[in-house]
């Protein structure tokens, strides 16, 4: 399920909301003492957990590692390659504070692309280069990310449409065919409005691509082909308020990118009509 090049925290995060409790508890005191835990033995995580040995077992495997000594080495690893601490003083402020952020959010960033699947995304890149028709949907806060999406693909040549409404979303999608594409954005995987949507689409055997940041929900139960963008943190609330939105833009942009590139010489016209028109809406005064 994951990449060998995935990191253990990435992994961590992108199963934790199928974890039963018990393991949850593991993972949760994997992230929260990863230093620690890389000199316990599987016996000292267990009793600092509240769990018993076995537990540890099944949650490093839920990770996808055969057991606790491939997840230490792995933690090892990452914790070694992670960058540390800068020592740059932004000031308290709320400048200060924001930079501190900013530097948070760009560390986060080189792990975005750990849980891709490479043959997903080959595939995501052709169905979305080819499809007759493209719906790029979402709800909540995931819908500014599908609008600049859909925005993104429309000046490359690639019409894509995103609806708003999310009963309009679903009459759109039950329209698709087998001819066409639906690429949802979800976070969570666990939106309902989406969840309808994906459902409306492949009633119709439209291709359902999910970008979201969990590697097993209902969303990925109901899609074609499902793109994991390694989450930043280990909770819901992370997953929907922090770097995650970040990660998604910055995916979507080369996604789009990588759409045009798949399109040829069609998509080279199609940037040179949209750099008309902006050309054209250019205001010339001083």
């Amino acid at each position: 399920m994951f990449s060998p090049s995935a990191p253990p925290t990435a992994r961590i995060a992108a199963v934790l909301n199928t974890l039963q409790p018990a393991e949850r508890r593991v993972a949760e005191l994997i992230v929260e003492a990863s230093d620690a835990v890389v000199e316990w033995t599987a016996q000292e995580l267990a009793e600092r957990a509240g769990v018993g040995r076995a537990t540890v077992v099944r949650a490093c495997q839920s990770f996808g590692y055969r057991g606790y000594p491939q997840l230490r080495v792995a933690l090892a690893s990452e914790l070694g390659a992670a960058p540390g601490d800068t020592g740059v003083d932004h000031g308290p402020g709320v400048l200060g504070r924001m930079r501190g952020e900013i530097d948070r959010v760009a560390a986060s960033l080189p792990a975005l692309a750990s849980l891709l699947d490479p043959d997903a995304v080959d595939e995501a890149v052709r169905v979305a280069a080819s499809a007759r028709r493209l719906l790029v949907l979402a709800n909540g806060l995931s819908s500014p990310i599908a609008n600049d999406l859909a925005m993104r693909l429309t000046a490359s040549g690639r019409s894509a449409e995103f609806i708003a409404d999310a009963i309009a979303q679903q009459i759109a999608a039950r329209h698709l065919t087998a001819d066409d594409v639906c690429l949802i954005v979800s976070g969570s995987g666990a939106n309902e409005a989406s969840l309808r949507v994906a459902t409306a689409a492949a009633r119709g055997g439209a291709t359902v691509i999910a970008l979201t940041s969990f590697a097993s929900s209902a969303l990925t139960d109901a899609a074609t082909l499902s793109l994991v963008i390694a989450p930043s943190g280990v909770s819901f609330r992370e997953e929907l308020e922090h770097t995650s939105r970040v990660a998604y833009l910055v995916f979507t942009e080369v996604f789009a990118a990588a759409v045009a590139t798949a399109r040829g010489t069609s998509a080279t016209e199609a940037r040179a009509h949209a750099l008309e028109v902006v050309s054209d809406n250019l205001d010339d005064r001083p």
